[in-house]
C-alpha cells in the first residue's frame, strides 16, 4: 500500500487487518444498507457554484461550538468499543483530537471509561449518551461525565431498539471476551452476553430504555447543567420541538444508516432542520462526511459543523504520525 492520500483509502487497510466480525461491524448498515450507500452518494448531488477572483490569502478555519474555540468546523463523532481497532482504542482518539484542536465525543459504549479518556490530558470532549431502563446507571453515568471534564452531552434518540444489522447477526456479533463497556464494569453492565444473532442487539433489548421520549430530554435538564445536544433529528417537526425542549444544538444523523434503513441521506434532511430552527440553536450533521467538499456542502446548506467517525488504526500514516 502506497501513501494514503484520502480518507476512502483507510477501509480497504482496515478491511484487511481488522477481523472479519469486527470490520463488519463498524462498516455495516442496516437491512439493504441503502441509506447507507445514500450517506454518500447524496453528497455528489449537489454541486458548488464557484465565485471567482476572491482573495484568498488568508483563510481561517477555527469556529466555535457551544462557546468553545476549535481549530476547524470538523468534530469527531462518538463511535462504539473502539479498542476492537487498536488496543490505545479511545486514548488514542482523544489525543488525536486533542492534537488537533478539535471536540472529541465519547461514546457511552467505548471500551475506555471517561475517566481514562480524561486522564489522557486536556481537551474539549463531549459525551453521548444512551438512556438505560434504570436512570440510576444514567444519572451517575451523567455525573462522572461531568466530574471528568466533559463539557455537553450528546442524547442519542433514534435507538430504542437497535436496528437489523444483518451483518452482525450473521457473525453473531459480540465483544471480544477481553474487551468491556468500561463506563459500565463496575454496574455489572459492561460485558455482552453472546446470542443467537447479534450480541449487542439482545444486550440493547434488554438494557435500552424504549419508552424514552421528549419529557425524558427535560429529566436530563434535571440531572445535569450540561447542555444537551439531541442527536438523530432528521425532520423539521423533531427539530421545533427540540428547540421547545430546550435543547442546546442538533446534530441531524441517521446514526450512520445503521438504525433505520431508508431514511433520506443526512445531507438530504439538513436543510429543512436548519430552517425549522430558524437559528435560535446551531445543528450539526454527521454521516458520508468523507472529503472536505462534503464538509463545506454541510456548511454551505446550514451546518455549524460536522462530526466525523474516527477509528484508531496500526497503518503507514498513523505510525508515521504517532512518530
Amino acid at each position: 500500500m502506497g501513501e494514503i492520500t484520502n480518507v476512502m483509502e483507510y477501509e480497504a487497510i482496515a478491511k484487511e487487518k481488522l477481523p472479519k466480525m469486527v470490520f463488519d461491524y463498524y462498516a455495516s448498515g442496516a437491512e439493504d444498507q441503502w441509506t447507507l450507500q445514500e450517506n454518500r452518494n447524496a453528497f455528489s448531488r449537489i454541486l458548488f457554484r464557484p465565485r471567482i477572483l476572491i482573495d484568498v490569502s488568508k483563510i481561517d478555519m477555527n469556529t466555535t461550538v457551544l462557546g468553545f474555540k476549535i481549530s476547524m468546523p470538523i468534530m469527531i463523532a462518538p463511535t462504539a468499543m473502539q479498542k476492537m481497532a487498536h488496543p490505545e482504542g479511545e486514548y488514542a482518539t482523544a489525543r488525536a483530537a486533542s492534537a488537533a484542536g478539535t471536540i472529541m465525543t465519547l461514546s457511552s459504549w467505548s471500551t475506555s471509561s471517561v475517566e481514562e479518556v480524561a486522564s489522557t490530558g486536556p481537551g474539549i470532549r463531549f459525551f453521548q449518551l444512551y438512556v438505560y431502563k434504570d436512570r440510576n446507571v444514567v444519572a451517575q453515568l451523567v455525573r462522572r461525565a461531568e466530574r471528568a471534564g466533559f463539557k455537553a452531552i450528546a442524547l442519542t434518540v433514534d435507538t430504542p431498539r437497535l436496528g437489523r444489522r444483518e451483518a452482525d447477526i450473521k457473525n453473531r456479533f459480540t465483544l471480544p471476551p477481553f474487551l468491556t463497556l468500561k463506563n459500565f464494569q463496575g454496574l455489572d453492565l459492561g460485558k455482552m452476553d453472546e446470542a443467537n444473532d447479534s450480541g449487542l442487539a439482545a444486550y440493547v433489548a434488554g438494557q435500552i430504555d424504549r419508552s424514552l421520549s421528549w419529557k425524558d430530554v427535560k429529566w436530563l435538564q434535571t440531572i445535569t447543567k450540561l447542555p444537551i445536544l439531541v442527536k438523530g433529528v432528521l425532520t423539521a417537526e423533531d427539530a421545533r420541538i427540540a428547540v421547545q425542549a430546550g435543547a442546546a444544538g442538533i446534530i441531524v444523523s441517521n446514526h450512520g444508516a445503521r438504525q433505520l434503513d431508508y431514511v433520506p441521506a443526512t445531507i438530504m434532511a439538513l436543510e429543512e432542520v436548519v430552517k425549522a430552527t430558524q437559528g435560535r440553536i446551531p445543528v450539526f450533521l454527521d454521516g458520508g462526511v468523507r472529503r472536505g467538499t462534503d464538509v463545506f456542502k454541510a456548511l454551505a446548506l446550514g451546518a455549524s459543523g460536522i462530526f466525523v467517525s474516527i477509528m484508531p488504526c496500526q497503518c503507514p500514516l498513523t505510525e508515521k504520525i504517532n512518530k
